[in-house]
């Protein structure tokens, strides 16, 4: 790795100590701040087998295991105003009526490209909600 500045390490090692959760708002600060987007683009895409990530091509997830997951809201269940507040807790980048919005058109992704820690515990946030989950 090429030196860094004392700033720069110090925003690397902040990013490193992030959840996926976090990561998540950073990015989409980022694309917003400054008009770019973190979005990959499709041609490189292509050269990974269906089903596959990017990540598990390049062996970060064990053979047959997948590096990513997404968190499927199948339905809200009883509760609606517990699975939305468990949406609004999962992604902070949601308001109040996009959340709302999101449980009453399920099924509907939550998060998306999750690590399994982190779509494991957006699962049983949802689940202790009353929704019903899935990961895929």
């Amino acid at each position: 790795m090429a030196k860094l500045s004392k700033k720069a390490q110090e925003i690397l090692k902040a990013v490193e100590e992030m959840s996926v959760l976090e990561l998540n708002e950073l990015v989409k600060a980022l694309e917003e701040k400054f008009g770019v987007t973190a979005a990959v683009p499709v041609a490189s895409v292509s050269a990974v087998a269906p089903g596959e990530t990017p990540a598990a091509e390049a062996g970060v997830a064990g053979a047959g295991e997948k590096a990513t997951f997404d968190v499927i809201l199948v339905a809200a269940g009883e509760n609606k105003i517990a699975a939305i507040k468990a949406v609004r807790e999962i992604n902070q980048n949601l308001g109040l009526k996009e959340a709302k919005e999101l449980v009453e058109s399920a099924p509907k992704p939550v998060l998306e490209g999750a690590k399994k820690e982190d779509a494991e515990e957006a699962k049983k946030k949802l689940e202790a909600a009353g929704a019903k989950v899935e990961l895929k």
